[in-house]
């Protein structure tokens, strides 16, 4: 099983307000407001950190959820917002915090 790295796309715009995060896609107007569970992935999505750790420290350590559920929920949302241009997906750490995969064989 390979592991997959998340990272912002550089065509949002991401504030926190009033305590969730409201993230907008400059290239189509798509707008998404997340929950807690949702913008901890979010904040947490660097490129380098593989999601199934992003899931046992952040996720699992911060909330009270079963780590085969979290596992789940997370690549659900990781694939929607991917879908939107929102998170880019790797199976390999980006070499920048840009969303630049290291290699072509990027999804």
């Amino acid at each position: 099983m390979s592991d997959t790295y998340i990272a912002r796309s550089s065509a949002i715009a991401a504030r926190m307000l009033a305590g969730e995060m409201m993230v907008m896609n400059s290239m189509d107007s798509t707008f998404f407001t997340l929950n807690e569970v949702a913008t901890a992935i979010w904040q947490a999505a660097d490129g380098r950190t593989p999601l199934r750790e992003i899931v046992s420290h952040k996720i699992c350590g911060q909330f009270d959820i079963e780590p085969d559920q979290a596992q789940r929920d997370a690549e659900q949302f990781v694939s929607e917002l991917s879908q939107h241009g929102i998170l880019v997906v790797s199976d390999q750490p980006f070499s920048d915090t840009h969303a630049t995969p290291q290699s072509p064989e990027a999804r």
